[in-house]
């Protein structure tokens, strides 16, 4: 039973760790939004430094404090607006005198689209 619940903890992080990457890297790049080369150039592009420091902001405000998070923003494009990254952290338990500990990681690579 202790096997059971402690996969059902990591599958929950690994689940809650991706929405929560999804929702702030999307978050993060609608605020890295550069307006002034969009309305006087007409594309639109990111701002590399806005998007990181939003990034780490916005998950840090939502991460769990029970958790260490290792955070890897390794490409930003600011034109076409990509992201990609990924975030490191693990889970463990002890089954007797013995610990099992798993290294989750989520990586995502986004694309900003608008309709134009």
């Amino acid at each position: 039973i202790a096997v059971i619940f402690f996969m059902q903890r990591v599958t929950n992080s690994t689940e809650q760790n991706y929405t929560l990457i999804k929702e702030t890297a999307e978050a993060a790049m609608y605020d890295a939004i550069d307006y002034d080369s969009y309305y006087s150039e007409g594309y639109l592009r990111i701002n590399r430094e806005a998007f990181v420091e939003s990034f780490v902001r916005r998950f840090a405000q939502n991460a769990s404090l029970a958790n260490t998070y290792v955070i890897d923003i390794y490409d930003v494009n600011e034109y076409p607006p990509k992201v990609s990254l990924k975030v490191k952290t693990k889970e463990g338990t002890f089954i007797g005198d013995q610990e099992i500990e798993f290294d989750i990681v989520n990586q995502i690579d986004a694309i900003f689209e608008t309709s134009e």
